[in-house]
């Protein structure tokens, strides 16, 4: 049997998005707004309104403030939106505090900011420490942006972690191998790799279907994604889910809560959030979201009704990504149901080829597994 407390608790995680940008990247499809700074003010009323709609602060023990760019915001505007978050979403005791950053945004002043505030982590948008990849990708920063913005952050916010694309177009394995060994040198605590994907609706997606753009083959996608693996946790970092590497102790506690199935608030254009047996996204045009909130309007655009076994197949697939597996007993008694009873049928078949490892009452992927989990996870959901 579920527990049926533990649906009706109140989350303990937050998230808020801030959907500002210089310039909207090729390759993404994020809920963005690029080059409309002078809607800066609107947007921060909005999310007051917003969140005064909870009625009553509730304490968390995560609380994240992603994007597009958090700190794209102007000093004043950061600590005013800051304070907004953690007024409504006050940090329990040892609670981790996230921002995502950009390396040009990080000034001292900035970096004061976030300090005062409570920020505990720093996610630094680096994707890349080459030239002729960072120019491809769109970014506005280079190398030594990358190397000042974290010569800035470790001193005052020592968890800090970087995002790092692999497979884009042209690039090479030692290339990428660099990338890899760039970020380990500057000593942080955190590492997420990503293969670059084409999203549909996104610039890259167009420039790809009229050949102008390539994808790097399968197998050397394959041996970028091994050879992230190998270098990081060769430098000590522990692989705990498919993309991301932590020192001891440094795991995005933030995205731990999504991938054991906790529920969790959010506010802003395009955030998702999951109280009880509800989901419901926010409409994801920033303009959208602005007029509904100062109209006094509702932001949801979409509202979903939960099974228990749409949960629990969710919490299967989250699961899944994380290297650990999911614990059988646990899973049973969080959703009153083992995986076999939700899709036994293709969990057994990914166990004849081995995709899928199951011993000591845990089920996950295997090292060929890892390679293979989306595809793996749409099967299964």
């Amino acid at each position: 049997m579920s527990d049926p407390h533990a649906m009706n608790e109140s989350p303990r995680s937050a998230y808020i998005h801030v959907p500002f940008c210089t310039h909207r990247c090729g390759y993404c499809n994020f809920t963005v707004i690029a080059g409309r700074d002078d809607l800066t003010a609107a947007y921060l009323e909005a999310i007051e309104k917003e969140l005064q709609q909870l009625d009553q602060p509730h304490e968390v023990d995560t609380l994240f403030l992603g994007g597009g760019t958090p700190t794209h915001l102007s000093p004043p505007e950061l600590e005013r939106l800051l304070s907004l978050a953690t007024t409504w979403f006050p940090l329990a005791e040892g609670a981790e505090l996230s921002v995502e950053a950009n390396p040009i945004d990080i000034t001292p002043e900035k970096v004061a900011v976030l300090q005062s505030a409570g920020v505990t982590r720093v996610s630094l948008g680096v994707q890349s420490f080459q030239r002729d990849k960072l120019k491809l990708l769109e970014r506005d920063h280079d190398r030594a942006q990358i190397e000042a913005a974290a010569k800035l952050l470790l001193p005052r916010i020592p968890n800090l972690s970087f995002d790092l694309i692999f497979a884009a177009p042209g690039e090479t394995l030692a290339q990428w191998e660099d990338d890899l060994q760039s970020a380990i040198q500057l000593g942080i605590a955190h590492i997420s790799t990503y293969g670059l994907t084409f999203e549909k609706g996104t610039t890259f997606w167009n420039r790809l279907h009229h050949d102008q753009l390539h994808e790097v083959d399968e197998e050397l996608q394959r041996e970028m994604y091994l050879a992230g693996i190998d270098r990081l946790t060769g430098a000590g970092f522990e692989h705990y889910e498919v993309s991301n590497f932590a020192r001891p102790e440094h795991e995005s506690r933030h995205n731990m809560q999504y991938w054991l199935g906790k529920r969790y608030f959010a506010a802003g254009p395009g955030a998702s959030r999951h109280v009880g047996m509800i989901r419901e996204t926010n409409h994801r045009s920033t303009t959208a979201y602005i007029r509904r909130m100062h109209q006094g309007s509702s932001p949801v655009a979409e509202h979903e009704e939960l099974t228990s076994q749409m949960k629990a197949r969710e919490q299967l697939v989250f699961g899944l990504r994380m290297l650990a597996g999911i614990h059988i007993p646990t899973f049973k008694e969080d959703t009153g149901m083992t995986p076999w009873e939700l899709c036994g049928t293709e969990i057994d078949q990914f166990l004849a080829i081995e995709l899928l490892d199951y011993s000591y009452e845990r089920l996950r992927l295997t090292r060929e597994g890892l390679l293979l989990a989306d595809t793996i996870c749409v099967e299964l959901i």
